[in-house]
Parts: structure tokens; C-alpha cells; sequence
């Protein structure tokens, strides 16, 4: 692991930007990747399909199974990093509060975290068993459910599943190395 001083900005060095084009973590490079050649590869969505596909774990090789953990990683992708990114960003680092930007993208994450509490009282995880699902979105609920449950807990309730869900991914030792932010 090569830690990115983004408060220096080092995800915009030319070094960096060869990996990660887009300027942005995470990025990796798989220096066996097809064929033997180095494979580098950005976005978090696509190194988890590419190292679970790799690997063999935690997404099925095919069917029902594999279509739902897809399924809510796309859902975290595309609703619960972003919306929770933002809604984080506007109540606490903005210079500006800007009332309606926060009503926004706290409310939409207090929504999304509803549906996903709706799906785990279905399931014990995102896609039925442990996957790349729930490790896209244990980070953003981990530092995030608190605080849009205290701002909307008309939208989220009191997510007793989302709770269990958080209590047993964070027992994973795996999850608990990768919480560990190292230091630049």
C-alpha cells in the first residue's frame, strides 16, 4: 500500500495521475495482471469486481447470487458514496451552509439508508452472503449513519439492521486493518 497525501494534493502528481488518470482514490497496480503485464486500474467498483473475479471470492462466479451483489454495489456506487460524500462535505467542511444543499443530500442519504435497512432485515448482507457489496459500503455507513440518523431519524427509524449489519462486517479482521487510516 502506497498512502496519497491528498491534504498535499499528491493524487494530482503526474506519477499518480499514470494510474489513476481521474486523479482520485483509490487506484491500484496489479504487477500480474492479464498475461503477466502490470494492469492498473481506478475507480473502487471496478478493482473490487477485478479482485474478487481474480481471487474467487466474495462474488459469486455467476447467477442470481452474483447479479444481487452487483446489484448493490452499483446501488452503493451510485447513490451512497455520492450522496453521503456530499452530505458530509456540506454540514461539516463547506465554508458556506448552504440549507438547501444540505436538506438535499441528507435527506437522500437518510433515504437510501432506509432501503438498505429494508434489505438487510431480507438478508444478513447486501448480496445474501459477505461481498464486495458490503465492503464498498461499510466504510460511508461506518463514519456516515450516525450522523444523518441524528439529522433525519424521521426518514432512517432506528436502523436495528443496518446496526447488525455494521457490528458483524466490523468484526471481520480483514475490515479491521483496512479501517486503520494510515498515516502520510
Amino acid at each position: 500500500m502506497h498512502p496519497v497525501d491528498l491534504g498535499n494534493q499528491a493524487q494530482f502528481d503526474p506519477a499518480f495521475v499514470k494510474i489513476s488518470p481521474n486523479g482520485r482514490i483509490p487506484a491500484i497496480v496489479d504487477r500480474e495482471g492479464d498475461g503477466g503485464a502490470p494492469l492498473t486500474l481506478m475507480e473502487s467498483g471496478a478493482i473490487l469486481v477485478y479482485l474478487a473475479e481474480k481471487t474467487g471470492k466474495f462474488l459469486a462466479a455467476k447467477g442470481g447470487q452474483r447479479a444481487k451483489a452487483l446489484e448493490w454495489l452499483m446501488w452503493q456506487m451510485g447513490g451512497v458514496g455520492p450522496m453521503m460524500g456530499q452530505a458530509n462535505h456540506f454540514l461539516n467542511t463547506a465554508s458556506e451552509k448552504i440549507p438547501y444543499a444540505i436538506d438535499r443530500y441528507v435527506g437522500e442519504s437518510a433515504r437510501l439508508l432506509k432501503v438498505m435497512d429494508g434489505r438487510l432485515g431480507q438478508a444478513d448482507y447486501l448480496g445474501g452472503d459477505y461481498s464486495i457489496a458490503d465492503m464498498a459500503t461499510y466504510p460511508w455507513v461506518a463514519v456516515g449513519f450516525d450522523l444523518i440518523r441524528q439529522a433525519r431519524p424521521d426518514i432512517v427509524g432506528e436502523g436495528a439492521n443496518i446496526e447488525r449489519w455494521m457490528k458483524n462486517v466490523a468484526a471481520r479482521p480483514a475490515v479491521q486493518r483496512g479501517m486503520k487510516i494510515p498515516s502520510v
